[in-house]
């Protein structure tokens, strides 16, 4: 159980590009004050944890609803997930300015910046996995654990961008697009070989 704990917490920490979301948020609540900042910190976790345990919740039911095979998906899925991960290692992260008093915690930081296409994608597949009672609870702790160490880079961002500057964020997160890309022609290369089997 351990070792499946650190492979969905590994696994989900890098699909949700902890060092992309970080350069975004930073450049999205730049000019905010130290408080402003960790009250968007918070609020962000909080909507990718909502978002990410409503799919992770709902999911075979999604694939019930549609008629959609499981390994389908994860040919759809990798293809997704591998996109986002070449934009990520193609270029560094670039965000709209908000307007005057616009909120930026759910939309764009939560989504579509952490919990993008290539994130449901591989969630969905997570969900559908046939597992037992007690992998279930396993994977869902798993998956906490890694958004609340999104949402502390998140509140470290500030100085997390003073240690390595930004030009260190734009490395780590190419970095993480390989990461990425590895999972997702893993979670495609799966699908394929069960499709054509």
């Amino acid at each position: 159980m351990a070792a499946m704990f650190l492979q969905v917490y590994l696994k989900l920490f890098v699909i949700l590009t902890p060092f992309f979301v970080s350069s975004a948020f930073l450049s999205l609540t730049r000019g905010m004050s130290p408080g402003e900042r960790q009250r968007i910190a918070g609020k962000v976790t909080v909507a990718i944890i909502a978002a990410l345990f409503v799919l992770y919740l709902f999911g075979q039911r999604i694939f019930a609803l549609f008629g959609i095979t499981l390994d389908a998906f994860r040919i759809g899925a990798g293809a997704v997930l591998f996109l986002s991960a070449v934009g990520m290692v193609r270029g560094p992260a670039s965000v709209t300015p908000p307007g005057p008093g616009e909120d930026v915690a759910v939309v764009p930081l939560a989504i579509p910046i952490a919990v993008g296409p290539g994130t449901i994608g591989a969630l969905l597949v997570m969900a559908a996995e046939p597992l037992t009672l007690a992998e279930r609870l396993v994977s869902a702790g798993a998956m906490l654990a890694a958004v609340l160490t999104v949402g502390l880079l998140l509140v470290m961002a500030g100085r997390l961008e003073r240690l390595i500057g930004q030009q260190g964020l734009n490395i780590l997160t190419k970095l993480t697009g390989l990461f990425v890309s590895a999972i997702a022609a893993q979670i495609f290369f799966t699908g394929l070989k069960n499709f054509l089997a």
